[in-house]
């Protein structure tokens, strides 16, 4: 795309997909034992959306930070669109292996702008399912993500694909245990930080 204007509603567009995770395929509470959640009302109508991956990922306790961080970006409109994207979400846990502080710094609104670059990072313009997948390189909206395939694991840069293959309306949502960052971006946050 040569086109400014387009390649960024382009870039905005997939980078909202970034949130989507099928609830169904990820760890539901056990039948029978009810998980307490709190909902704003932000989140309670996203939720309806069911399908696409932002109601996914909003009726998915396990993704209620990436939520949250779709929604700071302001991304949550973008991620209800057509796709089709391959999203490599990360988990509650993932988002807890970053240093410390790091997730409310970048949920602040004058950080948008790094964290628009985290979100799009995690997101590829295609459907990839995890039989598509190859070791080399694989290019999302802010650059290029290594891909390792050793039997039945996935490795996308540092982290492990930890449920793949996960199904919405508007993309496939591959889960993560670590949440991914372009090369020298954790040194700008940091930098931002101190």
């Amino acid at each position: 795309m040569n086109n400014t204007v387009s390649r960024w509603q382009f870039f905005t567009a997939t980078l909202l997909l970034t949130v989507g995770i099928n609830s169904s395929a990820i760890a539901e509470p056990t039948p029978g034992h009810s998980t307490p959640q709190t909902r704003s009302p932000q989140q309670l109508q996203i939720a309806q959306g069911e399908k696409d991956i932002v109601g996914i990922a909003s009726n998915n306790e396990n993704f209620s930070t990436l939520v949250k961080a779709v929604q700071a970006a302001d991304l949550a409109e973008t991620l209800k669109g057509e796709g089709p994207f391959t999203v490599f979400a990360p988990t509650n846990e993932a988002f807890a292996k970053l240093p410390d502080k790091m997730v409310e710094f970048l949920l602040q609104p004058e950080n948008k702008d790094l964290l628009v670059d985290v979100l799009s990072y995690h997101v590829v313009p295609s459907n990839v399912t995890s039989d598509q997948l190859e070791t080399g390189t694989v290019d999302s909206l802010n650059g290029g993500i290594s891909v390792a395939i050793s039997g039945n694991s996935v490795i996308v840069n540092n982290a492990s694909v930890v449920q793949p293959d996960i199904e919405a309306s508007n993309g496939i949502i591959h889960a993560v245990n670590r949440v991914l960052l372009p090369e020298g971006l954790a040194e700008t946050i940091q930098t931002r930080m101190n």
